[in-house]
């Protein structure tokens, strides 16, 4: 059964604040007979943020929570006072989560970064009090403003994990293996097909204290795109990874055969997929005497065995390569459009 603790898809209700009132009140002094209007403003309505939190790696704290109510701002009062503003709510996501318009289907927003926040639903202002209505031919004013309505929105919060390295294969190609030997990351393992029900992240250390996180995505199989399987479920995490590390057993019948069928699943899903840096990972190899020979072409690989620490080092030497070829690329062409402007 899948573990019911990675929840990546949530429904929630959420409303922000309504302002205050503004005070229609007047100064009463026992010495000052006409004292005036004194009414204060309304306070703010709450507003309603997304936070991004890296120590939340799922939506599962938002489950049982479907309603985000901010407070309305407290009415103004006499001497001018300001009613005290809404508390604001603040929820908090992992990296990587998308919100979408419930109703509609629009894309909102996206949270990618540890302490983003993006105010979702703006509190209501609130209403000025009477004491900004007094004029030369109007010394007493006996009306003040309401405060503005609340907004309020049904949204969808869909995560999809930030990595930089993505795992790409059919159940058992050793993702999960590979994910416990070279990170601290504990998958679950056995030898059946989906074995991981829910992606898995951890870090990989590299040389010189530099590292990169990599993600365990669950198997795909053919006809995914289509629903069938775990993989259409899963799918929209591979989008958000750097790199494609495309793993296939040194011992398949047709190793180019597998690859297409791969290419062609997450094509068949987004046709962006395409555009991404890939490495082919030729795993299980101490399980076979010989190198596979017909392999797909133009494509960075490497032989490995997860099990018999093979090719390890040489596996987190192309990726780093290649996440950083990759950086430097994106860089060059911000700089290329900088210098166009």
């Amino acid at each position: 059964m899948a573990d019911t603790n990675f929840i990546d898809y949530v429904k929630i209700y959420c409303t922000s604040g309504k302002g205050g009132k503004g005070s229609s009140h007047f100064r009463r002094a026992k010495y000052i007979p006409k004292g005036g209007p004194d009414g204060g403003d309304g306070g703010r309505g709450g507003h309603v943020f997304l936070r991004g939190n890296r120590n939340l790696w799922t939506l599962l704290h938002l489950k049982y929570e479907r309603h985000v109510i901010a407070t309305a701002g407290e009415a103004g009062s006499a001497k001018g006072s300001t009613g005290k503003n809404g508390e604001d709510r603040y929820i908090e996501v992992p990296c990587g989560t998308v919100v979408y318009d419930a109703d509609t289907g629009d894309y909102l927003c996206d949270v990618t970064e540890d302490g983003q926040e993006i105010r979702l639903l703006k509190g209501g202002k609130g209403g000025w009090g009477n004491i900004h209505f007094k004029t030369s031919t109007n010394q007493a004013p006996r009306y003040s403003q309401p405060g503005e309505p609340a907004e309020e929105r049904n949204i969808i919060l869909q995560l999809k994990l930030l990595a930089d390295v993505g795992l790409v294969g059919f159940p058992n190609a050793g993702k999960s293996t590979l994910l416990s030997v070279i990170t601290s990351a504990k998958p679950k393992i056995a030898d059946y097909p989906f074995t991981t029900l829910e992606p898995n992240l951890g870090i990989v250390q590299y040389r010189d204290n530099r590292s990169f996180v990599m993600a365990d995505i669950p198997g795909i199989i053919e006809g995914a795109s289509e629903g069938r399987g775990l993989g259409l479920r899963f799918l929209r995490h591979i989008e958000r990874n750097s790199l494609l590390l495309f793993m296939i057993p040194a011992d398949s019948e047709d190793i180019i055969k597998e690859y297409k069928i791969l290419s062609a699943e997450l094509a068949k899903y987004n046709p962006d997929l395409a555009e991404k840096t890939r490495v082919l990972a030729i795993t299980k190899c101490d399980l076979t005497a010989e190198k596979p020979k017909k392999l797909p072409k133009d494509l960075p690989h490497v032989y490995i065995s997860a099990v018999a620490n093979q090719g390890l080092d040489d596996l987190k030497d192309i990726l780093w390569r290649e996440l950083t070829r990759e950086t430097f690329q994106d860089k060059e062409k911000i700089i290329h459009k900088n210098m166009e402007i």
